[in-house]
C-alpha cells in the first residue's frame, strides 16, 4: 500500500496578504484584495482593477542583485516558498539533497519579461535585451531558481496546464511521492499577469468583470448578476513529505494529501464542457484515489471563478460527482476574495482547505446578493462558517480543458 504523503509547510503572497497566517485571517472576515490596478497605466483599458499583491518588496526576500535577475512571479513564488521551507524545516544535506523535488508551475510565466523584452526591441535594438531575459521568461524559472537557492537535487519542473497549473503541480508531486521517487517537495506556483498585455488579452476572451468603479463588489460567484473574474497575482507553495520522513523529524503535520485527479473535457479551448462531466469526473476519480467515500467529504473549495459558464457547469459538475449529497455540502469561493491567481490559484486554495481542516472554518464567498436558480447549492454566502472539516475537496480547472483536483485530509 502506498505511503501517506502529509504536508509540513505552506508558504503564500497573495492578494489577501504576505503570509499564510494574514491571508487566512483576511479571508475568514470576508475581506476583499481586488482594487484598482497601480502596476501600470490603465487609461483606455475597458478593465482598471485586479488583485495586486500589496506592499510587496522584492529585496526583503532576496538579495538586491538577484531580486534584479528575476520576472516577478519568480519574486513571488521565491517568497511563498520561503515561509513554506522555514516552517517544515526542510534542509539537506549531499546524502538526502538528490530525495527533494521542486514542482513549482506557472500557466503562463514571465509575461512582465517578455513583453518589456519585445517593447526594448522594437524601440532600441536586439543589443539593449537583458541577457537575463531567458531565465526570466521561461516557465520553469521560479522552480529552478528555487531548486538553487536550497540546494534541492531531485525531480525540477513547472507543469503548465492553465489555471489548474498550481494543483497539478501538487499532484504530480504526490504522486512521485507515492511512487517513492523522492521523499519530499516543494509544491505549488506562482503568477504575475498584470501587466498591459496580460489584462488585454483576457479581457479580449471576455471573460472579465468591468466593475470599475466597484472593485470590492466583484467578481460574484454564483451570483445571478455575476460577471466575469477579477484577474489577480501571488504565489502559493506547499511542502509535501511520505509520512515517515516527516514523523522520524517530529515536524509538525498539518495535514494529508490524500488524492488528486486529473482529466480533460476535450471539449473547447476556452469554454468548459457545458455538463461539467470532466470536472465531475476528477472530483470521482480523486475521492477514488484517496479511498474516500463521497459522504464524507466536509467542504468543497470551488474553482468558482465568477464567469457565467464556469460557475455553472462547476455546479454541475457538483451536482453528478455528489449526486443527492449535493446541497449538503458546504462550497465556497475563494476567488470571491482573491481575485484568479491563474495558474498559482489551485494551489492558494489547496491552503485554505488546509487550514479550514486545521480550524474548523469555512471561508466565505463574498459579494453574493442574488442566487441564481441554476447555481442552487450552499456557497457559504458572505459570512465564515464553524464546522469540523475532516475532509476537504479543492477544484482547480483551466482553460483548455484541464481539470485537477486535490483531497485534503485530517491528519491523526
Amino acid at each position: 500500500m502506498p505511503e501517506r504523503i502529509v504536508i509540513t509547510g505552506m508558504g503564500t503572497v497573495n492578494p489577501l496578504g504576505l503570509s499564510v497566517q494574514d491571508t487566512w485571517h483576511n479571508a475568514v472576515q470576508g475581506v476583499s484584495g481586488v482594487g484598482p490596478i497601480t502596476l501600470f497605466d490603465t487609461r483606455g483599458y475597458l478593465v482598471r482593477i485586479a488583485g495586486e499583491v500589496k506592499n510587496f518588496i522584492p529585496e526583503s526576500y532576496l538579495p538586491p542583485k538577484e531580486a534584479r535577475r528575476r520576472d516577478r512571479f519568480e519574486q513571488l513564488a521565491g517568497a511563498a516558498a520561503q515561509e513554506a521551507i522555514r516552517q517544515a524545516s526542510l534542509e539537506v544535506g549531499d546524502e538526502d539533497a538528490g530525495r527533494v523535488g521542486v514542482m513549482v508551475s506557472s500557466a503562463i510565466g514571465g509575461l512582465n519579461s517578455f513583453q518589456d523584452s519585445t517593447i526594448t526591441v522594437l524601440h532600441e535594438g536586439p543589443r539593449r535585451i537583458n541577457p537575463y531575459v531567458i531565465p526570466m521568461l521561461m516557465t520553469n524559472g521560479a522552480a529552478g531558481m528555487i531548486a538553487i537557492d536550497y540546494g534541492y537535487k531531485g525531480p525540477c519542473f513547472s507543469v503548465a496546464s492553465a489555471c489548474a497549473s498550481g494543483a497539478d503541480g501538487i499532484g504530480i508531486a504526490w504522486t512521485l511521492l507515492r511512487l517513492g521517487v523522492i521523499d519530499a517537495a516543494v509544491a505549488g506556483a506562482s503568477e504575475a499577469t498584470i501587466s498591459p498585455v496580460g489584462v488585454a488579452a483576457f479581457d479580449r476572451v471576455g471573460a472579465m468583470s468591468r466593475r470599475n468603479d466597484e472593485p470590492t463588489q466583484t467578481p460574484q460567484p454564483f451570483d445571478r448578476n455575476r460577471d466575469g473574474l477579477v484577474m489577480s497575482e501571488g504565489a502559493a507553495i506547499l511542502v509535501l513529505e511520505r509520512e515517515t520522513r516527516a514523523r522520524a523529524r517530529g515536524i509538525k503535520i498539518l495535514a494529508e494529501l490524500a488524492g488528486y485527479a486529473a482529466t480533460a473535457d476535450a471539449f473547447h479551448i476556452t469554454a468548459p464542457a457545458e455538463d461539467g462531466s470532466g470536472g465531475a469526473r476528477a472530483m470521482y476519480l480523486a475521492l477514488k484515489a484517496a479511498g474516500i467515500n463521497p459522504d464524507e467529504v466536509d467542504y468543497i473549495n470551488a474553482h468558482g471563478t465568477g464567469t457565467q459558464l464556469n460557475d455553472l457547469s462547476e455546479t454541475r459538475a457538483i451536482k453528478t460527482a455528489f449526486g443527492s449529497l449535493a446541497g449538503q455540502i458546504p462550497i465556497s469561493s475563494t476567488k470571491s476574495m482573491t481575485g484568479h491567481m491563474m495558474g498559482a490559484t489551485g494551489a492558494l486554495e489547496a491552503i485554505f482547505c488546509v487550514q479550514a481542516v486545521g480550524d474548523g472554518l469555512l471561508p466565505p464567498t463574498i459579494n453574493y446578493q442574488t442566487p441564481d436558480p441554476e447555481c442552487d447549492l450552499d456557497y457559504v454566502p458572505n459570512v465564515a462558517r464553524e464546522r469540523p472539516v475532516r475532509v476537504a475537496l479543492s477544484n482547480a480547472f483551466g482553460f483548455g480543458g484541464h481539470n485537477a483536483v486535490l483531497v485534503i485530509r485530517e491528519y491523526n
